[in-house]
């Protein structure tokens, strides 16, 4: 039985991600209390004929707070004892949860406890951080759309097959911050930079003109050649690991040039190797998957 595990904060898409599993047919079961883990999952494993054989379960802060902090222990027993689970959790920045209470005028969960907002969901950050320092895949939704978050759910979660290492090559600016999700992060704005010819400006790293400039540069190929021999190394050590998900971000210095035409070399190059590949370009706001 494949048994995932969704967390996060509220306002950053645990309801989606749920919506997307059951839609692609696993049984999902959401807010369900940390303890009750343990006595669930036997159950749903011994009914794996009754189409339980993959489950997603939403737990989060509308539990009892003793009871959050005993989830990572819980889920490595189950694990000790045969089960395939995944933890999976879910956050935005402090500014995006705060606009999205406001634009859906829902009551935040902690605010019963007389807090106000801002200090409910600074409560609830540090009442899942060792749940989100436990996860197999912590992902930022602060850029994300609704849309865009059911794709990379539907593509990179549930789309991934048991002992699969799903892969992530995500581009990035920079001046935008760092992605905080990044497992590796490569720095590309040593390369020559498309941005100085006025007629490449306006184009991104999947036009052919930047990408036929790009190809011709020597230190191009030379760090694609460097950043794939050092992925090929790592990547099945990660796998050996039992990493069941793996983000490589390049960013370069507006994320519209070097870092999008590195990313999808890369993409390319491991295509099929490990499990799913899938390309993120954060300043694109272009998800795909790609094998």
């Amino acid at each position: 039985m494949r048994l995932i595990i969704v967390s996060g904060l509220s306002g950053s898409g645990k309801s989606v991600a749920l919506d997307v599993l059951e839609d692609m047919q696993f049984f999902c079961v959401d807010n369900l209390p940390a303890p009750l883990l343990e006595a669930i999952v036997p159950e749903l494993e011994a009914r794996r004929q009754d189409n339980l054989d993959q489950t997603a379960i939403g737990v989060d802060a509308r539990s009892l707070r003793q009871d959050l902090g005993r989830l990572p222990a819980i889920i490595d027993r189950l694990r000790e004892q045969g089960f395939t689970c995944e933890l999976i959790f879910l956050y935005a920045s402090d500014d995006i949860l705060v606009s999205r209470f406001s634009e859906t005028r829902r009551t935040h969960p902690l605010t019963r406890e007389g807090l106000s907002l801002k200090e409910a969901i600074a409560n609830e950050r540090r009442l899942l951080a060792p749940i989100q320092d436990a996860a197999d895949l912590a992902i930022d939704t602060s850029k994300s759309s609704v849309a865009e978050l059911r794709n990379l759910v539907r593509r990179r979660i549930a789309g991934r097959e048991e002992g699969d290492l799903a892969l992530l090559f995500q581009s990035f600016g920079f001046k935008h911050g760092l992605p905080t999700d990044a497992d590796y992060v490569f720095d590309v704005r040593c390369l020559p930079n498309p941005y100085w010819d006025k007629t490449l400006r306006p184009l991104t790293g999947l036009d052919e003109p930047v990408c036929q400039f790009l190809s011709r540069q020597p230190a191009v190929g030379a760090m694609l050649e460097d950043i794939g021999r050092f992925l090929d190394t790592w990547i099945p050590a990660s796998r050996d690991y039992d990493r069941a998900y793996l983000t490589v971000s390049i960013g370069c210095t507006g994320g519209q040039h070097r870092s999008v035409y590195m990313v999808e070399r890369l993409a390319a190059m491991f295509r099929g190797r490990f499990g799913p590949v899938q390309i993120r370009h954060n300043e694109l706001a272009s998800s795909r998957q790609v094998n």
